[in-house]
């Protein structure tokens, strides 16, 4: 049964994947099609096609390596200096340039000269551009509410779990209580498993890294107020120095790293929490900041992915996932003894956070990706602006096909990435915690 569940889980991310890049490229093509621009292909994956059908003037398609994406725009470079398509050089970089350039205008017909994308105004272009990766932002952040909403989020919560009997430091070798180990503080305090901390010094509560945070930077005596069978009670600890493990600016532990803070000695309980309209925003907000800096911290991450791959070293649960390491979490995810209400919002999850993946990657000012040609466009309604300012000549459209070596070697990069992202996924996975 569990071998069903985990074959289940990776078809239902492939799906999953496939419709999200295939709501991509329907960004592309709905804005390309409404700025009057031909669109001879809409395919979803690469390599050998496996089913395809004209409609009107395009093809839509399937292809074999459910990796990516495109549309085939007309016309998505200028043509030479001179209006016309040269010869191909013999100096491998005008080589790249002019095989780019040439491919822009291999499916051009009678007619099409006035629904090339290059003859766009800039701000269209820019909108046929990000339109699909604002499409993956779009459903990710419905994704992400809707869960948080409906189905709820399994997080740690302000009411008490176990309350320990006395203090003893996290880095001790046994939880055991020494003879003259003195109460913990919640102890003394009165504090119980099934209390629910709802303020602290006067101040509502209604998180627990928020709560967290205020015990660990607390000085003197603290007051607790607490919900205990439908009554409101107060009770006032002495907070203590002790040695615990230390959390980062996200509120996750740091395993194996400690600080010394202000200490209660009181476990919290988790359980699924509903959020509303405000609170699902504000994690969602914090989803995005998380995503954002994760993908700034991936160069940091690469010597320990050629680790875990080559030399045996640990995989880090926060390390760098691909495609097959995404399908294979999402076999664990249906596999687990949970409720199905929680697999299929923690599945959601996923597909929510690869599609903001997709949002963030592809908006790099970067060459062959979108953001790249955002930029070549936005840097062309500069150069006109300041020509029509300065009274000079209209330089006319900027020529994103000479940024092509400089796509080939970030193409390469990333598929460099990609392997190694693939190598650590098959012989050093990432495997769910707990």
């Amino acid at each position: 049964m569990t071998a069903l569940m985990t074959i289940l889980g990776i078809v239902v991310f492939v799906f999953g994947l496939l419709f999200s890049i295939a709501w991509h490229e329907l960004g592309h093509l709905s804005t390309a099609k409404m700025f009057g621009i031909r669109v001879p292909q809409y395919m979803v994956g690469f390599g050998p096609t496996l089913f395809s059908r004209r409609k009107g003037e395009t093809e839509y398609g399937i292809k074999a390596i459910p990796l990516g994406g495109y549309i085939r725009m007309i016309g998505m470079f200028p043509p030479g200096d001179d209006g016309k398509l040269r010869q191909r050089s013999t100096s491998p970089f005008r080589g790249m340039i002019e095989d780019a350039r040439a491919a822009a205008y291999e499916e051009l017909r009678p007619g099409d000269e006035k629904r090339l994308f290059y003859t766009r105004k800039p701000w269209k272009r820019v909108i046929v551009m990000f339109a699909g990766p604002f499409m993956n932002l779009i459903l990710a952040v419905a994704i992400f509410l809707g869960v948080l909403m409906t189905f709820g989020m399994n997080t740690t919560t302000t009411t008490v779990s176990t309350v320990s009997e006395c203090v003893v430091a996290a880095d001790a070798s046994t939880d055991t209580c020494p003879r003259d180990a003195p109460p913990t503080p919640a102890n003394a305090a009165g504090l119980r498993a099934g209390d629910q901390i709802v303020g602290f010094n006067g101040a509502e509560i209604d998180r627990w890294d928020d709560l967290q945070q205020r015990i660990r930077d607390a000085e003197g005596t603290v007051t607790l107020t607490v919900l205990r069978d439908g009554e409101r009670l107060t009770l006032s600890a002495e907070p203590i120095q002790n040695k615990v493990t230390k959390i980062d600016d996200q509120g996750n532990y740091v395993v194996g790293e400690y600080v010394t803070a202000s200490f209660l000695g009181f476990a919290p309980a988790t359980g699924v929490v509903q959020h509303d309209f405000p609170q699902a925003v504000d994690r969602m907000g914090e989803m995005m900041a998380d995503g954002f800096e994760a993908l700034l911290a991936v160069p940091s991450k690469i010597p320990g992915l050629w680790e875990a791959a080559f030399n045996g070293g640990e995989r880090a649960q926060d390390s760098p996932v691909g495609v097959v390491g995404a399908a294979r979490v999402s076999g664990d995810i249906f596999a687990l003894e949970i409720p199905a209400t929680q697999r299929v919002a923690i599945m959601l999850l996923l597909v929510a956070a690869f599609n903001l993946s997709l949002f963030l990657f592809n908006m790099l000012p970067l060459l062959p990706l979108d953001g790249g040609h955002v930029a070549g466009a936005l840097w062309e309604s500069v150069r006109r602006f300041s020509a029509k300012l300065l009274r000079r000549p209209d330089p006319g459209p900027f020529d994103v096909a000479t940024l092509m070596p400089v796509a080939y070697v970030v193409a390469g990069v990333f598929i460099c990435f990609t392997l190694l992202v693939l190598v650590a996924d098959v012989v050093n996975p990432v495997r769910l915690a707990g």
